[in-house]
């Protein structure tokens, strides 16, 4: 009899876990994993270091501060695994740049060291609320408002932040038929203050930074790269424009 209580609990606790994963970004679940994991290991490694074990305190002690995303180095662990947390020499020099693209309902920004695409509602009924705490079925909602309220440049924005989050979500809802690649790639009117946050510039840089910048965007963006073809053609009209005020 308790075996079977035991099972039914261990069926509800899977069919749980299977809801919890379809309703959550899987960003935010790695990031939730690791922390529970983390301080798991940290707890861990608390016992160790009572019970006298040094070595295995601190090889699992880095582990756990790796997973927390510490990232102050633990000496004498293998392969400097107490070294490799965000912002760690090991993870290669940060520019800590950003680009951001604004419409009237989203605004999206793009992180130059990771790649990582983000966004938040500026209007609607989701309005403060970050794209990435919203569910599937809340940015369909949110993608018929943009489309109700004829935020163009937003429908844009949120598929391209659909390609990256739902991969193939184009032929799984037969949305090309009404966003194709054609209508991602027109670019509409930009401002001078635009184009220098889409590059994440501060106004007044030179050509060169100018440059540099659009070079290391389409690295990431780049439509062969599987990036956004819009973002791409937004990219290509800021540099295009801050260009010619160097001629």
């Amino acid at each position: 009899m308790i075996s079977l209580l035991y099972g039914v609990l261990a069926v509800l606790l899977l069919w749980w876990l299977s809801r919890l994963y379809a309703r959550t970004n899987p960003r935010v679940l790695v990031r939730l994993i690791k922390a529970v994991a983390g301080t798991a290991a940290l707890a861990l490694a608390a016992l160790m270091l009572v019970r006298g074990r040094i070595d295995m305190a601190l090889l699992i002690g880095g582990f756990a501060a790796w997973l927390l995303g510490w990232s102050a180095g633990l000496p004498g662990l293998p392969g400097g695994l107490g070294r490799l947390g965000p912002g760690s020499p090991s993870s290669g020099p940060a520019t800590g740049k950003t680009s951001r693209v604004r419409s009237a309902m989203i605004e999206m920004t793009l992180d130059h060291d990771s790649g990582e695409m983000n966004g938040s509602v500026l209007a609607g009924a989701f309005a403060g609320r970050g794209l990435d705490e919203l569910g599937e079925r809340e940015l369909q909602t949110l993608y018929t408002e943009c489309a109700g309220a004829g935020d163009q440049e937003g429908l844009r924005l949120l598929e391209a932040y659909f390609d990256r989050r739902f991969p193939g979500w184009r032929e799984d809802t037969h949305a090309d038929a009404d966003a194709g690649t054609g209508r991602e790639a027109e670019a509409g009117a930009m401002t001078e203050e635009e184009a220098y946050q889409i590059l994440g510039l501060e106004p007044g840089a030179d050509a060169a930074a100018i440059k540099r910048a659009h070079r290391a965007l389409m690295l990431k963006l780049h439509p062969d790269q599987g990036g956004s073809t819009y973002l791409a053609a937004r990219v290509n009209q800021a540099k295009d424009m801050l260009l010619s005020r160097h001629r």
